[in-house]
Parts: C-alpha cells; structure tokens; sequence
C-alpha cells in the first residue's frame, strides 16, 4: 500500500488550475490552425488568427486566456492501493484556494443559487473520483466556463428516437446556443446509463483529446457525422458566420434502461481547457 501526502496534492491541484487557464493543449491550437486553412469566411478567419494569438500571448505571458476562469471541475482516477495521508477532498479543496489566489484567477463560484454572495476562493469545486486498479492517483483540472455551461441540455428520449433522434437533439442544441457558448466549440455528448450519467458522460467526453476518436467505428462515424452538419449550420467563429462552428465532437456512451435513451450534450467555448498529472 502505497502513501501521499494530502500537502502534495494541493500543490499540484494549485499548479494545474493555473496552467489549465494559461495553456491551452496543443491539440486544440492545432485545430485553430486547421480550421483556419479550411474557413470560408474571411471574418472568421480573421478571428480564427486572433484566438491563436490570444492563446500564445496567455502561454508566454502566464495570463488566463479567457477572463471566465471557470468553475473548478476535478477528474480523479484514485488507485485503489492508495492511502492519502489527511483528506483527499479537502486537499482538492485547498488546492483550487491557493492556485485561484496566486494566480490572480477570477472566482466565480456564489455560495447560494439564490443570495449569490462570492465565495471568494472559486471553492467548492465539482469533484468527480473513480477507484481504479493500481496505487497512483490521476487529477484532471477542467476549468468549466459559465457561458458555454449555460447553454448545455440534456434529453431523455425514446429508444425508438434512435440514433437520428440523438442527431437531431444535438444540432438542436447546438443551433439554439448560436453565439452564446463562444465558437469554435467543443461538443461533448453522453448517451444512455441515467439522467445524471449522461451529464457526467457529456462533461467527461470534453476531455478527450481533439484528434482521437471513439474506439467503437459506430460512435466514430457518429461523431464524425455530427461535426459536418454541425458545422454546416453557419453559426461560425464567433457566432458571425463561417464553416467553423465546431472543431471537435467527442460521445461517450453507457448501458441503459430498457424504456431510456438518455442523451446529454455538454458544450465547451473555444477556451477547452483542462492539464492533468499522475502521482
């Protein structure tokens, strides 16, 4: 049995939060740069150049890349041959405070739906723990913006609504979001388990990579289909038109009930950010 200390965690919990808001991973300035050699309208293309910009000067000059720094949304994969020394929750906890602080991070998080007093610190943040095999713990920052968030939806469909159903649902949401969740988006669905899997589905499936696809060929070509129409709906950088409405659609899927066919769609500004570690 293997042992961490709590201490060790929130520092690296600080780290990512920051790095999560200065660097955006490679695989998405990579699709900026795609798009912009595919983009048909010249104003997209122009803002297209300015979001690559935007993203080097945030990288060099350690500064958050969108001034929305997120609701803090934590992946852990906590191996099961892992004692952490003090409490895991609250090393996370402590780990949002210190990297929002030092790092001059906005904070966003209101204690109470209805009074909206400022928390302050941008705690608590949303912790998701998966025990897995093995003795290392895995943490994945993902720094959620509020504008994207708000236009997420989830459906609960018929299973004769089928595949197509799940199509239709998600271009509906994409096209009634327009302009709101800052485009080029990323598009992440989660399908079947329950109302609440779904979500998670959806959230976690924006962590994957731009450049990988889903491992079953079905899901792929899913994901595939609905980037070109998605992408046909001229919604466009910005929302001011163009052919780059999407840079990437990432679905995760899940064993369902018999009468059920969840289907959630979680949508992600152009600023996709997350940074992980392995201890």
């Amino acid at each position: 049995m293997r042992t961490i200390k709590a201490e060790i965690i929130t520092q690296e919990v600080a780290r990512l939060c920051q790095e999560a808001n200065f660097f955006l991973g490679k695989d998405v300035i990579d699709e900026f740069k795609a798009a912009l050699e595919r983009e048909e309208s010249e104003t997209g293309r122009e803002i297209l150049e300015q979001l690559i910009q935007n993203a080097n000067i945030a990288g060099e000059e350690q500064v958050p890349m969108c001034q929305d720094t997120g609701f803090t949304v934590v992946f852990l994969e906590l191996g099961q041959d892992l004692t952490v020394q003090g409490n895991l929750y609250s090393a996370i906890q402590e780990g949002v405070r210190l990297g929002y602080a030092e790092g001059y991070l906005r904070k966003s998080i209101v204690e109470h739906p209805f009074k909206r007093k400022n928390t302050g610190d941008n705690t608590p943040a949303i912790i998701h723990t998966e025990v897995v095999s093995g003795d290392r713990l895995k943490i994945i920052v993902a720094p959620k913006g509020g504008g994207s968030e708000n236009m997420s939806q989830i459906k609960m469909l018929k299973p004769a609504d089928g595949r197509q159903g799940v199509k239709d649902f998600v271009l509906q949401v994409v096209d009634e979001a327009g302009p709101n969740p800052c485009p080029p988006i990323v598009v992440g669905v989660g399908i079947g388990g329950t109302f609440e899997k779904a979500a998670y589905l959806a959230k976690k499936a924006l962590l994957r990579d731009l450049n990988s696809a889903h491992h079953e060929r079905e899901i792929a070509e899913l994901e595939q289909e609905l980037l070109f129409e998605i992408n046909q709906l001229g919604i466009g950088p910005a929302g001011l038109g163009g052919t780059t409405t999407a840079l990437g659609v990432n679905i995760e899927i899940f064993p369902c009930h018999i009468a059920s066919l969840p289907v959630a769609v979680n949508l992600n500004c152009h600023a996709a950010r997350h940074k992980e570690v392995i201890l």
